[in-house]
This record gives C-alpha cells, sequence and structure tokens, in this order.
C-alpha cells in the first residue's frame, strides 16, 4: 500500500495546479458522476449504491444496466420511467456544489474561456450556469426526450414532464411522456446500454462546437473531476487531449504523464485546495 501524501506534498501539488492554470489559455473540465457526488447526488455505478438509492430494484436484483437500457421501457415501462422520473425530479432539485463555482472562475479568467465534456446526464453545468454551448454531454441528458421506436429524428424538451413516482415501487404513477409525433413512449435522450435507438444529432451539434473552440486554444489545461475506470470515456477524452492534466480521484488519481498532477481526494476537497493556491499566487478568483 503506498504512503499518502503528507500536508506538505500536498500543498507542493496544489501550487503546481496554480502554475498550470496560468500558464493556460483555455481550460477542458471533464467531470464524471464524483462531481456530481459532491453535490449530494448517489452515484449509481455498482449494485450496492443502486440498491441503495433503490430498493426496489435491489428485492428485483436488478443491476444499473438491466434498469438504464430500452429494454427495460419496452418490457416495464413504469419502472424505467421510476427509476429515471425520480433520478430528473432529484436532478432538477439539486443545488451544484461549491466545485462549479471555482471551475467557472477559473475559466473566465482564461483567454480561451472553458469547455466542459461530461459523462453524466443531469444537467448540473448549466444549472449552475455554464453555457450551454460550451457543454458536450458525450451521454445525452435526461432532461431532453426521444421516441422509444424511434419514430423520427426527433429530441424535445424534458420541462413540461413532471414525473410522480412511488419511491418504494420505483414506479410511475402519472402518465408517461409520450412522442409527439406518433404517440408512443418517449424516453430519456440518453446513451443506455445495450442502445441501438439514442438518437444522438444533440451530442453531435456539442462535439462540433467543441472542435471549433479546440482549434483556437494553444494552451490547454484539462482537470479531471471524478473520472472512473469502468467506463472510462471521460478519462481516455482527458489524456487524448496531450495537454497538462490535473486529475482529482479519491481511488484512483494516478496520471501517467509528467505534466499531470495527481490529486487523491473528492472534487470539493480538490477544487478547495487549487482555489486556495491561486489566492495565494494572486491569481483572480473574484
Amino acid at each position: 500500500m503506498s504512503t499518502p501524501p503528507s500536508p506538505l506534498e500536498f500543498e507542493d501539488r496544489f501550487a503546481r495546479c496554480a502554475r498550470l492554470i496560468a500558464q493556460a489559455d483555455g481550460l477542458l473540465v471533464t467531470a464524471g458522476a464524483g462531481l456530481g457526488v459532491d453535490s449530494g447526488l448517489p452515484d449509481f455505478r455498482g449494485s450496492e449504491g443502486l440498491w441503495r438509492a433503490y430498493p426496489a430494484l435491489g428485492r428485483a436484483l436488478m443491476s444499473f444496466a438491466q434498469i438504464a437500457s430500452p429494454h427495460a421501457f419496452h418490457a416495464r415501462p413504469k419502472l424505467a420511467w421510476g427509476f429515471y422520473g425520480h433520478r430528473l425530479a432529484l436532478y432538477r432539485r439539486t443545488t451544484p456544489g461549491p466545485g462549479f463555482g471555482i471551475l467557472s472562475a477559473i475559466g473566465q479568467r482564461l483567454p480561451a474561456g472553458l469547455f466542459v465534456f461530461t459523462s453524466n446526464v443531469d444537467g448540473q453545468f448549466q444549472r449552475a450556469g455554464f453555457d450551454p454551448e460550451r457543454v458536450v454531454e458525450c451521454h445525452g441528458s435526461i432532461h431532453h426526450l426521444q421516441c422509444i421506436k424511434p419514430c423520427r429524428d426527433t429530441i424535445w424538451s424534458a420541462e413540461g414532464f413532471v414525473p410522480e413516482v412511488d419511491d418504494d415501487a420505483c414506479e410511475l404513477l402519472n402518465e408517461p411522456p409520450r412522442c409527439p409525433h406518433c404517440g408512443a413512449l418517449a424516453r430519456p435522450n440518453i446513451l443506455m446500454f445495450n442502445d441501438d435507438g439514442w438518437i444522438e444529432h444533440r451530442t453531435d451539434l456539442q462535439w462540433s462546437r467543441f472542435k471549433a473552440w479546440r482549434r483556437h486554444v494553444d494552451r490547454l489545461l484539462v482537470i479531471e473531476i471524478g473520472a472512473g475506470t469502468a467506463i472510462p470515456s471521460v478519462r481516455l477524452f482527458g489524456e487524448e487531449q496531450h495537454a497538462p492534466l490535473i486529475r482529482i480521484n479519491p481511488t484512483d488519481s494516478h496520471t501517467a504523464t509528467d505534466r499531470g498532477v495527481s490529486l487523491p481526494m473528492t472534487g470539493a476537497q480538490g477544487l478547495g485546495g487549487i482555489e486556495q493556491a491561486l489566492l495565494r499566487a494572486g491569481f483572480p478568483m473574484r
């Protein structure tokens, strides 16, 4: 077992982060589920966490991959919408944690600003005031809907749908949303497991915006928060940028590059430490 860094080592790492930020002209924030956990949101990866949040799924021995699939909407639509409806209501009432404000303050002081790449479908960056046109949601968004078939290539806002859920049974009580074109069941515009019906043009547009922004950034810095290794989309994307990388993760913060900084802690702890180091270095945060 490796020895945890000492307080002085952490102070040195935070100072290195501050220097990397001061040298950058653009910030790419890559975020996984760990950032949402700092806002009080549950992490549904792994059966224990899922079943603790949704006991009915535990009683049915349903895994995340089983409930987060188009098949669940076909086979048990009330249960599937119970799961996603509960999440939709939860995300709507959740206040983003302080880490979002720190990232925003850093981005506002860099010449090219910041862009977000996230596997989270919760819309917390937009809720925290980030520019929606500077966010890539690689797995889609729970705040948008599509036809289950799908009958056509249409995505629409979920704003008009207010789910009523029996939390104990994890079942939707009111009518589920319907496709406005064919009347079939609607589902979240989220890339699920074994999903060949996801409509991806909204995410494709986000990708095109990112690529246009990236072409004008010469000194990119990547700050990764709470990105797991089970589905490594976020971690790999940040590494593929070939830029200095600050990786904040309580269980797997190792970076393979000599330009990387490893912060083995939560997103709130890591970003709070970076903020203090920036203030000590005279970097304006307000």
